[in-house]
């Protein structure tokens, strides 16, 4: 069940704390893009990072590339971007608001009960997987579903809307517009088909092997909404497997495990992650499923995975003209390979973290049998913008230097903070709210004994330990 004050506190919390920021905001900002601020351009980073790592680094078979985000405007005819990339939208003749039907309907699926819900859901994608327009419209109609902003039923036919943004490329004004037109990438999948043999041949990769690549894309998406979780501009760690035809519904079923795994391996709870499989399936694909996961409003998609078949490398060979052929000397055979496919939104993986890191809680205070609310980011300490927070107990007594000492020691190895201003609680309790997982008070028996004490975000227990081994507990504590 969906939990908006939750969510609202999410949201507040990601802004008050330097996470996330309105783009532009002081021009009232642009609607469905935002700025990361200084924490969440970090925990962006190591997300990225660590998917970056654990495709590349860790298997073998697996390379990265970086392809540009403008692409010969061909390549978007030869994807079916162009003919096929729109949603079906439905405008309110009263309010003049245009909304994405799925949206819609689910928006209003949310307030029946579960059993009526999933009915109204189910009878909406048997429609739109026969893209039944009109009985999509008639489906709203029946139900009475309203308008948002002008609370009436008036509503236009559900037409086809395309998501791609274009603009024009190159200086020279031409007497065709159309010869100058160039697409922002709506996927950054193309950028890695296009390339396939530049990559195959030089790295001497052999079937089966993938190539990896993050970057940003962009869609002008009609109704976005859910602070990011649906943006105009955001980001994707796609990674692409090629195989041999024939053996793609076993990969499928590997990537399927291992992307799942994956997840839970980030400290995200099983119970809080799913599968959804496909009703309608894309043009290209033979097999298809969501990773879903349970956010504040809801179970929505997090990863997908798909099996493209050899739908992409065989349109680029038909409008390149260019041979998009694998020799495979095991079986001396030329064939297109088919292809895996796994696509991770970043801007969605991030919320997913954020998500599950807010907690609030009761915590009890030094007045006996009361309590204070405490609120945290449990963070993993892998992924955590700050690894470790250092505060000398007074900015006298030689506190701040052996503070000084340690975050110079620290600093080349992982992300730290230093502050002095107020209480040790109150610096406490900001870095719980950062999600920082360890903080260090540096005091007077430092100065004696050579010790600090450490305390951790999730226990709040804390310990004495040797100055010397502040930075040995930590790289075992984030490894």
């Amino acid at each position: 069940m969906a939990n908006d004050k939750l969510f609202a506190n999410i949201i507040s919390h990601a802004k008050e704390y330097g996470y996330i920021f309105q783009s532009s905001e002081i021009y009232d900002g642009l609607s469905a893009v935002y700025d990361y601020g200084q924490y969440g351009a970090q925990l962006k980073r190591n997300i990225r990072d660590l998917w970056w790592k654990s495709m590349t680094q860790l298997h073998e078979n697996i390379v990265g590339i970086d392809a540009a985000i403008f692409m010969h405007p061909t390549t978007w005819k030869a994807s079916g971007h162009v003919d096929n990339f729109s949603d079906p939208m439905i405008d309110n003749k009263d309010s003049k608001k245009r909304y994405r039907v799925d949206h819609l309907i689910e928006a209003y699926a949310e307030t029946l009960s579960d059993a009526e819900s999933a009915a109204l859901i189910a009878q909406m994608e048997q429609l739109l997987a026969a893209d039944d327009f009109a009985g999509i419209k008639q489906l709203i109609e029946e139900n009475k579903i309203k308008c948002s902003v002008s609370g009436t039923a008036n509503w236009t036919d559900v037409r086809q809307f395309n998501l791609m943004f274009s603009t024009e490329f190159g200086a020279v004004a031409s007497d065709n517009p159309d010869d100058n037109i160039v697409y922002l990438r709506p996927e950054t999948a193309q950028g890695i088909f296009v390339n396939f043999l530049n990559v195959q041949k030089t790295g001497r990769m052999k079937i089966p092997f993938g190539i990896a690549q993050t970057g940003k894309a962009f869609r002008n998406e009609i109704v976005a909404r859910q602070f990011i979780f649906r943006m105009r501009e955001f980001e994707q760690m796609e990674m692409q497997f090629f195989v041999r035809p024939g053996t793609e519904l076993e990969w499928y079923a590997h990537w399927k495990e291992a992307r799942m795994k994956w997840h839970q391996e980030l400290g995200l709870p099983a119970e809080k992650l799913r599968f959804h499989d496909h009703v309608k399936l894309a043009h290209y694909a033979n097999a298809a499923l969501d990773i879903e996961y349970e956010f504040p409003f809801g179970w929505k998609e997090l990863e997908g995975v798909h099996s493209r078949t050899d739908y992409d490398l065989r349109r680029h060979q038909e409008f390149s003209k260019k041979k998009m052929q694998y020799f495979d000397t095991e079986i001396n055979q030329n064939y297109i390979p088919y292809v895996v496919e796994t696509s991770v939104g970043l801007d969605r993986l991030f919320l997913t973290i954020l998500s599950n890191a807010y907690h609030e809680e009761q915590v009890p205070t030094s007045e006996e049998g009361k309590t204070d609310t405490r609120t945290v980011l449990r963070i993993p300490a892998k992924l955590a913008p700050v690894k470790l927070a250092i505060f000398p107990l007074t900015k006298k007594d030689g506190l701040p230097e052996i503070a000084r000492s340690i975050m110079q020691d620290c600093m080349p190895h992982f992300q730290c903070f230093y502050e002095e201003k107020d209480a040790i609680g109150k610096r406490y309790r900001r870095q719980d709210a950062i999600g920082t997982p360890f903080c260090i008070t540096v005091d007077h028996q430092s100065k004696e004994d050579g010790t600090v004490t450490i305390r951790n975000r999730d226990t709040l227990v804390q310990e004495r330990i040797a100055i010397s081994n502040v930075k040995e507990f930590m790289n075992k504590s984030i490894a």
